[in-house]
Parts: C-alpha cells; structure tokens; sequence
C-alpha cells in the first residue's frame, strides 16, 4: 500500500510539475471528482471485508453477490459519469469536454476493483490483495507520466489514469477466478443476499460523506479561487494526501479486527495511538523540511505555498483520524457516523465558499475536521457504554 500511494501521489507530482498550477488545479479537480464519483467502490469493499470477516460461514453468498453487484454498480455508474460530462466540464473549468469523458470511464474500473480487493481483505489474503494494490498505484505514474511526456494537457493525464486503471481489475480477475457463480437456493443464502445489499447502501453513503468532505475542498477552491491561487491549493493538498494516505495500510489491516466481537475496541485504539503519532510526525517533518517538500509537489512555481505546507499536513492527519473513525462506525453498522460527518461536508461548503485566499479556506477546512473528529470520538465512547452496533 505504500508503494501503491508512492505511486499514485507520484503521478500528481508530475502532473503538477508538468502541467504548472493553473492546468493541474484541473486535474487535481478530476482526481478528486473521481473519487466522490466512484465511492460505491468503498461501499462494496468495506461491505465485502465486513461481512466475510464477520461472516465466514455464509461467505460464498457474501462473495457471489458482492461480485455479481460490483459489475453493476460499476456500469451503471460509468453510464452515468459519462452523461454528466458536460456538467463536469461546466464545475471544473475543463480545457474541453473529453476530459470529463474520459473521468467518467475511470469510474468503472476504479467501481469494480473495490468489490475484488473487499473479498480479499475479508478473507485477510493480504498477499494477493497486496498485488491488487501494487498494480493500482505503479501503472498510474508510468502510464500517465508517459502520456504526459508526450502530451502535456488534462485530457492525456486522464487517458493515462484510464489505461491504469484497468490492470487492477485484470488481476483481481485472475485472484479470484475460482470463485463459484451457482445460483442461490436456500431462503438464508436469498436473505444473506438482501442484507449485503443493504449494507452495501449504507456503507456507500456513509463513506460518500468522507470522500467528500476530503475531496471536495479542491472543487471549492476551483471556483471560489482564481486559476493560480487554486492551484496553489491543489498542489497543497498532495502533501495532505500524502499524509492521508501513508498509514491507509493501517484502516485496511484493522478493520476486519474492528468488525470481529471482542477485538473492535482494541483494534480502534491501536489505530488512533498510531495515526494521531504518526500525523504529528508528518506535520512536524513538513514545517522543519518545507524545502524538501516543496520540491514533491511541484517546485519553484508553487513557492507562495511553502510557508503553509504544514497546515496541508495538518488536514492529512485529521483526514486519517476520520477515515479510522468512519470505519470503526461502518465495522458496527452504526447509523449516525454517516449523519455527522455529512453535516461536515455541509458546513465546509458553506463556509469553505466565503474564504478568500488559499490559507482561510485550509484553516477552515481543519476546523471543520476537528470538530467531526470530536464528535465522532464521543459517539465512538457513547457506543462502547451503550454496547449498541446500530448506533
């Protein structure tokens, strides 16, 4: 997963080095864009890890339907992605509309390759599923650099993320092409199948919520912002992503301890003691090594933001304390995890839409992420007295 996160992050380095503030700002939208966009992705993987972790017995249900629903849920929502171009290319400022076209395809990959990696993280295969995640991250900065090296415009880089993003897909196929497809009998197995579906929902949506209160402030910044101050703020937000994303390994490796009965509250702890160390860490080596870092995001054109790198790595860690939290509630089928930090996205568009320059929208948005965090730690403490899984 870091080699994965090393890859996918280099991929935006060079983006931004290539393409200068202004075009990358574009393509950081789409980035973001795509995740928000391909967020079922997460649903089916967090459901399938779940459900199979806490399940064995009625795992080959679990896994018939996930895959069955994943190919769905994936053209389906390509299907869409692609209608909606033409209001993609209107909210991000797009050169043209082929861009949008092409982020609209990459949902279906991106959508499928989730259903795959959550059977393997159920099952805890991690080697397989550290294949799935080699071949997600590699791919995108060779492919996309080399369509960048050759035509450095919004709509190359997406071809690249596309070519990319396929090859995941190709090996989860391979992992799991054992798998039985027979048709479900029993009226449990048809039950089984109903409640993964409904947890699948659920999940989406609370995971929507997270993707977007830690996507969506780019998209702010792209149209509250002129073309160089938001890119700024793009190219501020690799290093948040950087932050985000590093202990990702940790969520993936704990959840199906978080869903298991008698290791959830340990696993939860383990995970915050790490993410909280390791994000003051990021924070403190960004304010002493802001050169340093600097030259990952982009170099001499994006110095205006050196002095506030270390505000971007403070939302990085705030970020992974909330994604830890966001599990931990989806781990329990908890209902009101996804309502707050829905209320999140809300109040950081709406107040995130007054700010005025690149650093009053970053410290707005941290606000907000405290204050989620906050309330998500005290659900998390109300839940283990009550003892309640659907709160």
């Amino acid at each position: 997963m870091a080699v994965m996160n090393i890859g996918t992050y280099a991929f935006q380095m060079v983006a931004a080095r290539l393409l200068g503030p202004s075009q990358y700002g574009a393509v950081a939208g789409m980035m973001a864009l795509l995740m928000v966009l391909s967020v079922v992705q997460l649903g089916l993987q967090a459901t399938a890890a779940r459900r199979i972790a806490a399940a064995p017995e009625d795992v080959a249900a679990i896994e018939q339907t996930v895959l069955t629903t994943t190919w769905r849920a994936a053209l389906a929502l390509g299907a869409l992605a692609v209608a909606a171009s033409p209001a993609e290319w209107w909210l991000l400022r797009l050169d043209g509309l082929l861009p949008a076209v092409l982020l609209g395809l990459c949902v279906v990959p991106v959508t499928v390759m989730g259903g795959q990696a959550g059977v393997l993280q159920g099952e805890r295969r991690w080697l397989p599923l550290s294949l799935l995640y080699l071949s997600v991250g590699v791919p995108r900065v060779l492919i996309g650099g080399a369509c960048l090296l050759v035509s450095p415009t919004e709509a190359s880089a997406m071809v690249g993320v596309l070519a990319a993003s396929w090859l995941p897909v190709l090996i989860g196929s391979w992992t799991l092409r054992n798998r039985s497809h027979d048709a479900i009998v029993t009226e449990h197995d048809r039950e089984v199948r109903r409640d993964v579906r409904r947890e699948t929902a659920g999940s989406s949506l609370a995971l929507l919520a997270f993707v977007a209160l830690s996507n969506l402030d780019v998209v702010v910044a792209r149209n509250i912002l002129d073309d160089h101050q938001a890119g700024l703020y793009a190219g501020g937000l690799i290093v948040t992503k950087a932050v985000l994303f590093l202990p990702q390994f940790a969520v993936v490796i704990l959840f199906p301890s978080m869903s298991t009965a008698g290791e959830s509250r340990t696993a939860v702890l383990r995970g915050l003691a790490f993410l909280t160390a390791l994000g003051a860490c990021c924070v403190a080596g960004t304010y002493l090594l802001s050169d340093l870092a600097l030259v990952f995001i982009g170099g001499g054109e994006y110095d205006d933001v050196q002095g506030r790198l270390w505000l971007f790595a403070c939302l990085g860690g705030l970020l992974s304390v909330l994604q830890l939290l966001v599990y931990a509630g989806l781990a329990k089928r908890g209902r009101w995890t996804k309502y707050l930090v829905t209320l999140g996205v809300i109040a950081l568009v709406t107040v995130g839409s007054l700010a005025s320059g690149v650093t009053e929208l970053a410290v707005t948005v941290a606000v907000v992420d405290v204050v989620v965090v906050a309330l998500l730690v005290a659900l998390q403490v109300f839940r283990g007295r009550r003892g309640t899984e659907t709160l």
